[in-house]
């Protein structure tokens, strides 16, 4: 095998991936949460994702956004979040490898983001897109929700879905983890 054909396959050896529901999961959900100043980590939140990390799982947000087709908040803003959470986990050398959302509600008083999308929980598409630009190892890999349509994500996608209850996140991602 060529170099070049040697490092493109060492490049995409699969991983499983942990793929993390954001509000009631990272943070306290308080509805339509857009401002950093308002943002409170779960308990064990930074500490999970580090274990993700650690365990050498990808680590991914995959997030209903509503309050952009509500008119709540700009996209502009969820990445804006996005950075600033990004930026305190690196500053504990944990990461999340990809955000992704969906700013779509069919109900959405904005109208350029008012309709339906596979993207929107309880479908699977922010998962599956993931799939498609990430080396996941599918079949190793699981979602962490707070809301039935998490679970049912997870399930469309494949998946298991595990539904957290409260608590601390580390102490109850470990497990799931052991279970690789």
């Amino acid at each position: 095998m060529s170099r070049d054909r040697e490092s493109t396959a060492i490049d995409q050896v699969l991983r499983p991936a942990v793929f993390l529901d954001r509000d009631g999961i990272l943070n306290v959900d308080s509805d339509y949460l857009f401002e950093i100043d308002k943002f409170r980590w779960i308990d064990g939140a930074i500490e999970a994702v580090k274990a993700i990390n650690d365990a050498g799982y990808f680590a991914f947000v995959i997030t209903n956004q509503s309050g952009v087709a509500r008119g709540f908040y700009q996209e502009a803003d969820i990445h804006r979040l996005h950075g600033w959470m990004a930026a305190q986990l690196a500053a504990h050398d944990a990461r999340i490898d990809a955000f992704e959302y969906c700013p779509f509600h069919p109900d959405g008083s904005v109208a350029s983001y008012r309709r339906n999308s596979d993207r929107r929980k309880p479908e699977p598409g922010m998962i599956v897109d993931l799939l498609k630009k990430f080396p996941v190892d599918a079949g190793r890999s699981f979602v962490v929700g707070d809301r039935p349509s998490d679970v049912e994500a997870a399930r469309a996608a494949g998946m298991p879905g595990h539904l957290f209850a409260g608590g601390n996140l580390r102490d109850f991602i470990l497990p799931l983890l052991a279970r690789g």
